[in-house]
């Protein structure tokens, strides 16, 4: 009798411009495996300017992919070419995991799902809280403040160097969400039990500049979307000044799962294993 795990042999991608470096595939390949499905995940890289066509042959069926996941610089194309987005990526205006159904193509952003999911996982309790504050007003910060504010947390202040690109964000996400520049973070720290760093600060061990946390809550976590160095020096920082601290490969992990389960019929599990695969992956790469 054939195995039922077997039933889906369909073929997923992940695109963005570069994608060489992605560590989506790793990811997939290593949830395939555990299921014993015979299908495939793989890197496909599309420039910016052939997307749309790419888009046609996904949904024609020429592409030969039941779905994938689409990164920088593609999210927002993605988002406008989609036929069947859901709400959440219709308010970010950007999407990350795509798929098809009759024909047409559905579109979700699972970045926040996998934010608070890995805050779930490594500092359960979390949102046992009022304030929160996110430190950068990019594109990666708003998946955040979306999965922060549908969490109910109350107040966010968003911090950032242009304080009018936190107020678009506050515009765009309601009365929770407060715009403030970077000259106000350490008053706006004053008992909040969450810190966000969405910026590159620290990316890839660059230096960042030094943060004071005592203003934060006593036992409020800090964490960071950037995943490489594991432990970033902001992080570092919040460890040093006795903060509970969360690195960001958590939501990488997380983030894959939903669209996993869409195009190969299992959920798949977030678990020690597929995270030390990924770090010795970083490890080999540093």
């Amino acid at each position: 009798m054939r195995d039922s795990r077997e039933t889906f042999v369909n073929h997923a991608f992940v695109t963005g411009y570069p994608i060489k470096h992605s560590r989506s595939p790793l990811i997939h390949g290593y949830w395939l495996q555990q299921f014993a499905i015979a299908g495939s995940y793989r890197a496909h890289e599309v420039a910016p300017e052939a997307f749309p066509d790419f888009m046609r042959q996904l949904r024609d069926g020429r592409a030969g992919f039941c779905g994938g996941n689409v990164t920088i610089p593609h999210k927002e194309m993605a988002f406008e070419l989609s036929d069947r987005p859901d709400d959440l990526s219709a308010e970010l205006g950007a999407a990350n995991t795509l798929w098809l159904e009759d024909g047409r193509i559905c579109a979700a952003n699972t970045d926040g799902r996998g934010f608070v999911a890995n805050l779930d996982e490594r500092a359960s309790g979390w949102d046992r809280i009022s304030t929160a504050v996110i430190l950068g007003a990019g594109g990666a910060s708003r998946a955040v403040i979306q999965a922060v504010r549908d969490r109910g947390v109350k107040t966010i202040h968003v911090v950032n160097r242009t304080a009018a690109r936190a107020q678009e964000l506050a515009d765009r996400f309601g009365r929770a969400v407060h715009a403030h520049p970077i000259a106000a973070l350490s008053e706006v720290m004053a008992g909040a039990g969450l810190f966000v760093n969405t910026t590159s600060l620290g990316m890839d061990g660059e230096p960042a500049p030094p943060i004071d946390f005592s203003p934060l809550a006593n036992g409020a976590v800090v964490t960071d979307i950037v995943y490489v160095p594991l432990k970033t020096p902001l992080l570092r920082q919040a460890e040093e000044q006795g903060y509970c601290i969360v690195d960001g490969l958590g939501m990488l992990l997380h983030q894959a799962a939903p669209g996993f389960e869409k195009w190969f019929g299992q959920r798949p599990v977030v678990d020690e294993a597929l995270r030390q695969i990924i770090i010795k992956d970083m490890d080999v790469h540093a």
